[in-house]
């Protein structure tokens, strides 16, 4: 072989080695994307073409041997570098239908880690597994109540035959928790009405680490028994430690005396401050507060409301609470006296936020959660399969 031919032989593999690159690096990019999402990368660098993403694309496209994926997940710590792995085992085996020992090949792992990964990414809710049959009970459920209410999202959540109320709230807790891992994102404010259901999700909450994210506290919790209300505390503080975030707690009481005290309390700039931050809310977490609940809202049973204020609740037809501000059978909430001294935002901040979420169990809810599902208090709801069997039945 002479020197031209030799020269334009070298030439011929350069160019089909770029190609190939390229095109690797354009699938990697769209298969990769939960990479750079959870990895440490500066979001101005998770642009390919720029930055650091930018760089190793480069390399990358220009034939190094190395690929892109090991060298961020080289630079990733190691439970960071498990959910990559188990996200990218998840991809092949349920979206491409590849069997563990295709997916082990494509990964290059073992058999038994690709097994291990796909277990894994159950576990922290990475993978939701929802069972499309149109003849069952949850999926009917929810299509019924987004027809009756016009609501976005609706997630039914099974319950065993015979079961109590309690058990309806662990498995719609442990629903949510798992739910939460998947919109839950760095860079997020987070707002959050403490309850007995805001309770439970806390305590089955699956750990992903975000950056950036801020959780505040939709209303205050302190009473005349009690200021520093530790139950409460509790609650935020998992929520933050499991997403890595800064919590914001509101030190201010549930329900003031006066509306006048209230005005004045408004005023003071610390209290404007956490005021705003649930003005820009990404995400709304609640439930609805109801005074018969079976579970009973903390709310009515925590030295929060006197005698005369349930008085006054009767009499102007309120059904339940949301961030303990109350609403009628129809979803009104204005010229209820008892909401000019509560804490908590104007309601018209759950009709308008981008992703409203409300989370409810037990039959005697029912009342409530229609009346806010009339008001448009919600834009998705997490409910238990009886409770949501009830709603349609009495809508």
């Amino acid at each position: 072989m002479n020197v031209r031919s030799k020269e334009e032989s070298r030439r011929h593999r350069r160019i089909s080695n770029s190609r190939l690159s390229l095109v690797s690096c354009s699938e990697f990019f769209d298969r990769f994307q939960i990479v750079i999402q959870t990895s440490k990368i500066p979001a101005a660098d998770r642009v390919p073409g720029r930055g650091y993403i930018g760089s190793i694309c480069l390399n990358f496209c220009a034939g190094a041997r190395c690929s892109f994926e090991k060298v961020l997940l080289n630079r990733m710590p190691p439970p960071e570098q498990q959910r990559v792995l188990a996200v990218q085992a998840a991809r092949l085996y349920y979206y491409q239908g590849l069997t563990t020992e295709a997916v082990a090949a494509e990964l290059k792992l073992s058999r038994p880690k690709v097994s291990r990964l796909l277990s894994f990414a159950r576990q922290p809710g990475l993978v939701e597994i929802r069972i499309q049959d149109s003849l069952a009970q949850p999926q009917q459920l929810e299509h019924e109540i987004q027809r009756i209410f016009g609501i976005p999202a609706v997630r039914v959540v099974a319950a065993p035959p015979n079961s109590l109320e309690e058990q309806w709230l662990e498995r719609v807790a442990t629903f949510t928790a798992n739910h939460l891992n998947g919109i839950v994102h760095s860079g997020m404010t987070i707002g959050i009405a403490w309850g007995t259901t805001l309770d439970a999700i806390s305590r089955r909450l699956v750990p992903k680490p975000c950056k950036n994210v801020d959780i505040v506290q939709l209303n205050g919790s302190a009473n005349v028994y009690a200021f520093n209300n530790y139950y409460i505390g509790e609650i935020f503080s998992r929520f933050a430690v499991n997403f890595g975030a800064r919590a914001h707690l509101f030190p201010v009481p549930t329900f003031f005396d006066y509306p006048e005290t209230k005005r004045a309390m408004l005023r003071e700039r610390s209290i404007q401050r956490l005021s705003k931050m649930i003005q820009r809310t990404d995400l709304l977490i609640y439930s609805i507060g109801a005074i018969g609940a079976r579970v009973p809202s903390h709310v009515y049973v925590g030295g929060y409301l006197e005698k005369k204020d349930f008085q006054e609740l009767r009499r102007v037809g309120a059904v339940g609470d949301i961030a303990t501000v109350f609403f009628r059978a129809d979803g009104g909430y204005k010229d209820i006296p008892l909401n000019a001294r509560a804490s908590g935002p104007d309601l018209s901040l759950f009709q308008k936020t981008k992703h409203a979420l409300c989370v409810v169990s037990g039959l005697g809810k029912v009342l409530g959660l229609r009346a806010a599902l009339k008001g448009r208090l919600m834009n998705e709801l997490i409910v238990d399969e009886p409770t949501a069997a009830e709603l349609v039945k009495q809508s």
